[in-house]
């Protein structure tokens, strides 16, 4: 267990990846200390409280990503902090407070409170494709996507994208204050991420996987890019351990049209894909790429759609949250 003896800080903890991350760190022997907007909100903790080791490793501490100097008793100690906490809204009525302002204020409180601990060695960044693929180049056949692009505001603005625009900002913002102030900082940067969840909400997209059949009819000559949480909370971890990552690493485990995800959903599940949809010759957008390479070089592997959708949906009955 190359984590023992090892103290790290899991920002927004209850959080899809955050709870795998937790998971997969305890089981690694660290000791995780997580933060929470409520410890005594058993919908946020007792998930956690379930997993091996949290008993003898699991610390949580309130913070509030707003609050200058919150995460500060919490970085306080650690080896290394992994930044999670953001939120995850595809509609806002308010996207400066509900989106742009937790995001990057978020981001900068977190930095500034590792800034002031020696002992933090890394700090790695959930952040999002969204700050890579929205820059007006076209999204053709040929095309491969990787860690030099870089989302642009204002075509982000453009789309009425304010999801797309915090994750932008926040990275932006992360990058020059990392720099700035010396800060060793990797960023995780994942499509929609699906799989199992632990926690017993439903989050924005593993829910996108109930409803997929809903935008089928405005969407189906479009792609969808997933990545399956494991993926994600493992390529975290390893961007931690292996002293050599650096910057950037693209985590996009499939890039499917949708009208092929919605085939598997159907074998899965029948009410989650509309049967129109899997019988009619639909053309699909051209399919572009996302370059795997640095993020293999870093040693993470990717799940197939298949298994991830499968464990997802088994998931989503299991929680009730689908009929069987």
């Amino acid at each position: 267990m190359s984590g023992e003896g090892k103290v790290v800080c899991v920002t927004g903890g209850s959080g899809f990846i955050a709870s795998w991350l937790v998971k997969f760190l305890l089981r690694r022997g660290y000791i995780v200390k997580a933060t929470v907007r409520d410890p005594n909100d058993p919908k946020k903790t007792e998930h956690l409280f379930s997993l091996d080791g949290a008993k003898e490793r699991l610390h949580l501490f309130k913070a509030e990503l707003l609050e200058e100097g919150s995460f500060d008793h919490v970085v306080d100690g650690c080896d290394g902090v992994f930044h999670t906490a953001s939120p995850v809204l595809f509609s806002s009525t308010d996207p400066q407070a509900e989106l742009i302002a937790p995001a990057v204020k978020g981001t900068l409180n977190v930095l500034k409170s590792c800034v002031k601990y020696p002992t933090v060695k890394r700090v790695v960044l959930t952040s999002s494709m969204a700050a890579i693929l929205f820059n007006g180049r076209p999204l053709t056949s040929n095309v491969v996507v990787d860690e030099t692009w870089f989302s642009d505001p204002l075509v982000c603005e453009e789309l009425k994208g304010w999801y797309f625009l915090s994750k932008t900002l926040a990275e932006e913002a992360a990058w020059k204050f990392a720099k700035a102030n010396g800060i060793d900082m990797v960023t995780i940067n994942p499509a929609y991420v699906i799989g199992p969840l632990l926690q017993p909400t439903l989050n924005s997209t593993v829910e996108m996987v109930l409803n997929l059949k809903n935008d089928a009819q405005e969407v189906t000559a479009a792609n969808y890019l997933s990545t399956d949480v494991r993926d994600v909370a493992s390529a975290h971890i390893q961007a931690f351990e292996v002293p050599s990552a650096s910057g950037r690493y693209c985590l996009v485990g499939n890039v499917t049209p949708i009208f092929e995800a919605l085939k598997i959903l159907k074998e899965l599940h029948p009410s989650l894909s509309p049967p129109e949809i899997c019988e009619q010759g639909i053309p699909s957008a051209p399919e572009y790429h996302v370059s795997q390479e640095k993020a293999k070089s870093l040693g993470v592997s990717f799940l197939p759609l298949e298994v991830s959708l499968k464990d997802t949906v088994e998931c989503l009955k299991e929680k009730g949250f689908l009929r069987a």
